[in-house]
């Protein structure tokens, strides 16, 4: 019987041969260089991931810092300032922007981002700041969309009741609405951050792909999926160099299952509630 390509692929067994050759998984994790080709004194090799996986929590976590309350203002003006023009102009803007390839943002920021901080800030121009910049333009339509879905979904008796007992619009949206949506929004977030931590081709035309811990938001850094994309298809099948990039995916994995299992808890809540 022949199995599913997926099937075989979770049997593989390349990231558990990485680690019973030699090489510790708390060092893997917490160690800060990386040169699978290398070994260092003691005759371990170099495959610290310690960079990658602060380079992704970085952009991530400055994406979302940045596209969440773009996001939740835009969905509050579509929603319950201006809902004509939202529904006519802007849904229709933030679907479109939902379709773009990743390339695309991808060449925009290199095109764009990257000459303007290297031309008006400081340093090559590639760097934490210009991945933060393409992944907050990637996911902001997608967390808008589903904020705008999370606000839609309040009753309209919360609306008025607010009003009727004296309440201004504002404190209406501020006090009733954005709590009753909270863990819609809280869900949209968290979407986003998966779908920003798991880019890898605009970021990693943008970023630098340096696999050293940055000390400023506009040095080169790497992060999990640029090595990735990087490095799979330069390596031999069963070599160590191979079977750390296994590794990194699996890492990977666990992330994208963290944020699956996050998301799947704040909408248990929401029902409970």
């Amino acid at each position: 019987m022949q199995r599913h390509p997926f099937f075989s692929l979770l049997s593989r067994k390349d990231w558990l041969l990485f680690f019973v050759n030699n090489v510790s998984f708390v060092d893997f994790i917490t160690g800060t260089d990386w040169n699978p080709s290398k070994i260092d004194v003691a005759g371990n090799p170099l495959v610290g991931a310690l960079p990658m996986i602060l380079g992704s929590f970085g952009v991530t976590l400055l994406a979302a810092c940045i596209a969440a309350p773009l996001a939740i203002g835009a969905a509050i003006f579509m929603v319950e300032i201006s809902p004509k023009f939202g529904k006519k102009i802007l849904q229709p803007v933030m679907e479109l922007l939902v379709g773009i390839p990743s390339v695309v943002y991808g060449f925009i920021g290199l095109s764009v981002v990257v000459p303007f901080i290297r031309e008006h800030i400081s340093g090559s121009g590639f760097g934490i700041a210009a991945a933060t910049v393409v992944l907050t333009v990637m996911i902001l339509p997608t967390v808008t969309s589903l904020t705008v879905d999370a606000i839609h979904s309040v009753p309209r008796h919360y609306r008025e009741a607010s009003l009727a007992l004296g309440a201004t619009r504002w404190q209406t949206i501020w006090k009733v609405i954005l709590r009753s949506a909270r863990p819609g929004i809280l869900t949209a977030v968290v979407f986003g951050m998966a779908r920003a931590f798991g880019e890898a081709l605009a970021v990693q035309m943008v970023i630098g792909n340096s696999v050293v811990i940055p000390t400023s938001l506009f040095e080169p850094a790497s992060t999990l999926t640029s090595i990735l994309t990087m490095g799979m298809g330069n390596t031999v099948m069963g070599t160590l160099e191979n079977n750390v990039l296994w590794s990194l995916a699996m890492v990977l994995l666990a992330m994208s299952l963290f944020f699956i299992i996050m998301i799947r808890f704040i909408g248990r809540r929401r029902k409970v509630k």
